[in-house]
């Protein structure tokens, strides 16, 4: 058993009928530095919170995210266990509550204000956004190909108006991939400046708000859109979009007026393969990205704009 400062001796995880908060609060008793929890986020909606908290004991300092308080303060004080116990804290799943598993968007990193983040780019991402008071990161995959046996994924990462692009032999090979291009942004950036992509000329009128952004004025809502009786969705549920060589975007932007949601455009400078990129965000509820690809940034634009409407016409033909 490892010995800590002033003699006193770590409970070993795990101790049956002992939460990790217990046996941290025991801990930090007996060293005479007792553990701290600040909340630092509460987001989601009312039937799928997400809570983030941090644990403070002396020097040491985790994050845990989690669907309730108490599980979020759990995930924390875990994580500090292990570290006091000297095993790698590397990575942690803040895992619900149901004991699910697996989701990659909940891994958490104690090295990203140490610079240790080649072995997880995505935890070190983002306990770097929540000590800046930032909104999580927000992954989207927005372009796959390839045959089956060689899939190629494009995966998005937003953070505040910032957006990188990460590409892979898989979604988790892309998703670390981004994480580390939103790393190498962002790390340096102070923590009260929040600009990123600027969206076009024609597109300013649209707000970016830092902290937050904008969910669309009428909040458009998936069932709204398909109980809709609007001229223009209406129309875009009855033609056949290839059968359209221009005006897809005109066609997005009256699409978006009537059903009042907003859209913004942002071009992402070239791929490896040497096109355009061009990413459309529809701020409905929830938001959705689409990605359009070009050999210039207006074939690119309309690519992502016919890829929008495409998903437009299918969630709202759906029953």
């Amino acid at each position: 058993m490892d010995v800590f400062p002033f003699g006193v001796e770590l409970p070993v995880l795990p101790s049956p009928g002992k939460t990790p908060i217990s046996l941290l609060q025991e801990y930090g008793t007996r060293l005479g530095k007792t553990p701290v929890y600040d909340l630092l986020k509460a987001e989601g909606q009312a039937h799928q919170p997400n809570f983030t908290f941090r644990v403070s004991v002396g020097a040491i300092s985790c994050i845990g995210q989690g669907p309730s308080k108490k599980a979020a303060k759990h995930k924390a004080a875990e994580a500090a266990l292990h570290i006091l116990q000297g095993e790698s804290a590397q990575k942690f799943r803040c895992n619900s509550e149901s004991g699910g598993s697996g989701n990659d968007d909940s891994e958490i990193s104690t090295s990203a204000q140490n610079g240790h983040t080649d072995n997880n780019p995505v935890g070190a991402l983002q306990e770097l956004v929540v000590l800046k008071g930032w909104r999580l990161p927000e992954y989207t995959v927005t372009h796959e190909s390839g045959p089956a046996h060689r899939k190629e994924f494009t995966m998005t990462c937003r953070v505040e108006t910032f957006m990188e692009t990460g590409s892979g032999t898989s979604k988790k090979l892309a998703k670390r991939n981004a994480a580390a291009q939103m790393l190498a942004r962002i790390r340096d950036i102070p923590t009260e400046r929040c600009e990123g992509v600027e969206p076009d000329a024609d597109d300013e009128h649209i707000p970016l708000l830092c902290g937050g952004r904008s969910k669309g004025t009428g909040g458009c809502t998936w069932d709204s859109l398909r109980n809709s009786a609007g001229e223009k969705i209406s129309y875009l549920k009855g033609t056949s979009l290839s059968l359209h060589e221009d005006g897809l975007c005109q066609l997005l932007q009256e699409l978006a007026q009537e059903e009042h949601f907003h859209i913004t455009y942002y071009h992402l400078g070239q791929s490896q393969s040497g096109q355009q990129q061009c990413l459309v965000e529809l701020f409905t509820q929830p938001a959705a990205v689409c990605q359009g690809m070009g050999c210039s940034r207006e074939a690119a634009r309309y690519q992502a704009a016919s890829n929008a409407l495409h998903y437009l016409k299918l969630m709202a033909s759906c029953k």
